[in-house]
């Protein structure tokens, strides 16, 4: 598996990821100036101590893993089968557009890809990681699964079984989260859709039909 360098990012997806970071931090700016206020608002309002409490109870709400997101979803592309599959099990999976798009580096370690990631204006720098596995289905039929790790742990697992669909290629996506996340995710999907199909589309997938769920 080669080591690509930034220009082998396909640029239309990389551009999507990047509009995605920035409402997404932006959202996470919102998200700390509501908290803060509502701090302060305690504060002026009471004492100091109620205020630290209303800030530690939004706090918990916002990222207390209460939520594991899963789903399916079916791509739709004019590609043949084989430049599918070389898709899915190169550097850069369509389905990880968001985590690839907006990496500092793209990499291959060992047969691991690995996607550093800074944020606090670079003062910290977490890795994705990427293993893959192929096989090939009773029915002839290929399936590439995704083994996703942030900084270690496990984070979720994408699986793809690619089929020739007569004029293109159909496939079908599960999703599953390895994680639990806050009800901050909620908010974060909310901006994710507007640009997840986007992303796919960017590089030659329509999606046909898409079920995302959380429980």
């Amino acid at each position: 598996m080669p080591s690509p360098s930034d220009t082998d990012r396909p640029a239309d997806a990389v551009a999507v990821a990047q509009q995605y970071l920035s409402r997404e931090r932006s959202l996470s700016g919102l998200l700390v100036a509501v908290v803060v206020t509502v701090f302060l608002g305690t504060y002026v309002l009471t004492s100091l101590l109620p205020a630290i409490l209303i800030a530690i109870i939004l706090l918990v709400i916002l990222r207390a893993p209460l939520l594991k997101p899963h789903g399916t979803a079916r791509l739709r592309s004019d590609a043949t089968p084989e430049t599918v599959r070389a898709s899915f099990e190169g550097p850069t999976p369509p389905v990880l557009a968001f985590q690839w798009g907006v990496a500092d580096t793209v990499t291959v370690e060992n047969g691991t890809v690995v996607y550093p990631i800074s944020y606090l204006f670079g003062l910290r720098t977490v890795d994705v990681t990427v293993r893959t596995e192929t096989e090939r289905t009773s029915d002839g039929d290929t399936r590439v699964e995704l083994e996703v790790r942030m900084s270690g742990q496990p984070w979720a697992t994408y699986t793809a079984t690619i089929t020739e669909g007569g004029d293109g290629t159909i496939v079908d996506i599960t999703y599953e989260s390895d994680r639990r996340f806050g009800l901050r995710y909620l908010l974060q999907q909310i901006i994710l859709n507007r640009y997840r199909n986007e992303a796919l589309e960017a590089q030659g997938y329509t999606v046909v039909d898409r079920d995302s769920r959380v429980q």
